[in-house]
């Protein structure tokens, strides 16, 4: 014990002035990064008022009521004062508190900053150049007040010395605890502890239960200490594009191999008539996927359903893509006419997908299907053994088609990382009951290393799932899985879409996309347009969307000759009887309405009833002035974020169902129950005469969020969770994760 005294005394002093030397450091580090910010958010105001300050510096009588707009803008606490200055370095318009002292022609460098020193504390004063089609017409000067850094330099440098003197004090107890101990007993006690982190035995007992507490500490400091290093990555993380998602797979996963698993291919080959046709499909998967494979240059593993894929792919089922400049290799998997029936139209589409969404459409649960469905898992798990050049790859596997798939790649290539990705809404445990193999499909997902649903909300009804018909350890703090001494990591990953979207509709300015398609669908040029996007699928709420549009004309008889709703709807799955009747269903009703209020030149619904391109959707979205979305049941909703993306106007008004995950994430959208046909057309008439500036306040919020959490964040989180749990495993189980 005296010994221990002594060896703990100057470590535990050495650690405390490691403490001190380290703390200033720190600070200045955290000084630095909060002067960047603030030029961040400088650069933020400056583009936010350029717009309203170009219109004022034309009417010299502007002076006072621009003055008292910057001075309002100056009542957030940190933002102490503003002024506008001509290129000629007058200044034109300030702030009630701008000081004196600073002036424009002096105030800082160029389109810079500094911190400058004033009678009240320093301040940062920060110069941004402001642009009206590209030229410069004057720049503001924005000054921050520096007092609450300090009050948070003062509080970072406390807590820090308090924290690093008690891990100091802490490491020193602990290592003098480990000197007290038998060596090799420790020795054989972690290396037990690291190749089985759970202490579990096959007989389900503790094999060493002394050291279930250090266990368990253990694993939750990975945990914490894993979450910390994601939230730093992400705030690190500026901008989500797709070079972003290079460098995760450069630098967190060491170029490590990608293969990427649906159903619905991103290109389709036709031949028509004896001419070759390639299109793309209407898929909210596929909008979301391919800029995730274009990143990370990897392989797209797809059912081949065009009658002419096979005359394009090489000898190995691969076909460069997208064509014209390929940077992905799609691999194409053939299936028979009868594993296609029994599989997608089967057990996919006429069981599991009425079986996730509460549409009120009965489930038919086969036999034969089921069969199928597996038969084609397996076909796919084949071809990820043929594709994998290493013995650990990372495999995403998408959507309700391959339920089964991750526990047979887990036992093919047991090292692989498998990310299943469930892009429908999951049901609550009383609903997915009724499935006959719900033991097996449970046991099949729980084959993936990371599971990931849209909300929170899907992730809660998946463990509630698990833990009704599974014998399987549920940890609801962590969201972990454990079956059979495997754990599956069970996460939120909010879907989103490509930012900016790369089409050539943006190019066209808003007036000319109007235009366009007022013409295109015989409307007058003065039409006000509605728009709504789906596959003619009953989940999709178009039948209560029109009821909603003939209740508007039935309490607002004002709108009847001058709004048109226009539905872009792709025949989808018409070889089931169901979507075939809710095709004809919507035709019907789309045609008694109009024959209700049409007139000679005008008609309130203009039903589109085929496939569209891309771009074509785009300029609907540009050109309306409201989208309707009223899924009765959707795990996400493209559409919505896809119309979002499209308003660089930031006009027009999103009306979306309650019971899309994107309304958790979009509440500035007119927000409605889709089965409420009243509130549904009192939405319609609040959009179509929603004032512009309130339209641009909710449009700029709603951009925000879709530009900051794109599909490149969606997709950089998962790899980020995958690189972190591959780095755990190879670190606790040494001797199973060795690459090959």
């Amino acid at each position: 014990m005296r010994l221990s005294i002594r060896f703990l005394l100057p470590l535990a002093i050495a650690l405390l002035g490691v403490a001190y030397l380290v703390t200033p450091l720190v600070d200045r580090l955290m000084m630095g990064w909060n002067v960047r910010d603030l030029d961040i958010r400088a650069s933020l105001i400056a583009r936010s008022v350029q717009e309203e300050i170009y219109n004022a510096m034309g009417d010299p009588t502007n002076r006072l009521r621009t003055d008292a707009f910057l001075t309002r803008m100056t009542q957030d606490e940190r933002l102490y004062a503003l002024a506008v200055c001509d290129p000629l370095a007058a200044r034109l318009f300030a702030s009630a508190r701008f000081p004196a002292q600073l002036r424009c022609d002096a105030a800082v460098a160029h389109a810079g900053s500094r911190v400058v020193e004033l009678d009240r504390g320093p301040v940062h004063v920060a110069r941004r150049n402001m642009l009206h089609d590209g030229a410069a017409f004057g720049s503001l000067i924005v000054v921050h007040d520096m007092s609450f850094i300090q009050r948070r330099s003062e509080d970072t440098k406390r807590y820090l010395f308090y924290l690093l003197a008690g891990i100091a004090a802490i490491v020193a107890l602990i290592t003098v605890a480990i000197a007290e101990l038998s060596w090799r007993g420790w020795v054989a006690g972690m290396r037990a502890l690291l190749a089985n982190p759970l202490g579990v035995g096959a007989s389900g007992r503790l094999r060493h239960p002394e050291l279930n507490p250090l266990a368990k500490d253990l694993r939750q400091l990975v945990r914490d200490l894993e979450g910390e290093r994601a939230e730093r990555r992400d705030a690190a993380q500026v901008t989500w594009s797709p070079e972003a998602l290079r460098t995760i797979l450069r630098e967190d996963l060491k170029g490590e191999e990608v293969l990427i698993l649906s159903n619905r291919e991103p290109y389709i080959h036709e031949r028509k008539d004896g001419v070759l046709v390639m299109k793309r499909p209407a898929s909210g998967l596929v909008t979301a996927l391919e800029p995730v494979v274009r990143a990370c240059s990897g392989i797209w593993i797809a059912h081949g359903s065009g009658n002419a894929d096979r005359e394009t792919v090489d000898r190995h089922d691969h076909y460069g893509v997208p064509p014209e400049h390929p940077e992905y290799d799609l691999r194409r998997v053939w299936l028979t006419p009868e594993q296609e029936e029994g599989y997608y139209y089967g057990f996919a589409n006429s069981g599991l997908w009425p079986l996730c969404h509460i549409a009120h459409v009965r489930p038919t649960f086969r036999s034969v299907d089921y069969d199928y469905y597996r038969e084609v898992n397996l076909k796919f798990a084949q071809a990820v053994v043929q594709e994998a050049k290493t013995s650990d790859p990372i495999v995403l596997v998408q959507d309700y088609h391959f339920a089964l798939l991750p526990r047979m790649i887990r036992e093919r290539l047991p090292q692989a990382t498998i990310i299943a990705f469930w892009h429908i809404p999951w049901p609550n445990p009383e609903a997915f009951g009724i499935c006959p193999w719900r033991e097996e499909l449970l046991d099949g997902m729980l084959g993936s290393s990371i599971l990931g649903f849209h909300t929170r909300f899907h992730c809660n009804n998946f463990l509630d799932t698990v833990d009704r018909y599974l014998e399987a350890r549920v940890d609801r703090e962590s969201f972990t899985v454990t079956l059979r001494g495997e754990e599956t990591a069970v996460h939120r990953y909010p879907i989103s879409i490509d930012w900016p979207l790369r089409s050539s509709a943006m190019d066209k300015p808003i007036a000319e996309c109007r235009s366009a398609v007022r013409a295109a669908n015989g409307l007058a040029p003065d039409a006000v347009v509605g728009v709504g996007v789906d596959r003619l699928d009953y989940t999709k709420g178009i039948v209560e969307r029109f009821l909603a549009i003939e209740r508007l004309l039935e309490l607002k008889p004002a709108w009847i000759g001058r709004f048109s709703f226009v539905q872009v709807g792709a025949p989808s799955r018409s070889v089931i009887d169901e979507y075939r009747r809710f095709e004809e269903e919507v035709k019907a009703q789309a045609a008694r309405i109009n024959a209700r209020f049409a007139t000679a030149d005008w008609r309130p619904i203009v039903l589109r009833a085929h496939h569209h391109e891309p771009e074509e959707i785009y300029q609907y979205y540009r050109a309306a002035e409201l989208a309707f979305v009223s899924s009765l049941h959707d795990g996400m909703n493209l559409v919505a974020k896809e119309f979002i993306a499209t308003r660089d106007d930031e006009q027009g008004v999103l009306v979306l169902s309650q019971f899309t995950g994107a309304a958790r994430e979009l509440p500035e959208a007119l927000i409605v129950n889709p089965y409420d046909i009243d509130q549904c057309a009192v939405a319609l008439h609040l959009a179509l005469t929603m004032p512009a500036e309130e339209q641009r306040a909710r449009m700029r919020s709603m951009r925000g969020l879709v530009a900051e959490f794109n599909v490149y964040r969606w997709a950089g989180r998962m790899l980020l969770d995958a690189a972190q749990m591959r780095m755990r495993r190879r670190v606790l189980e040494p001797g199973r994760f060795q690459r090959s």
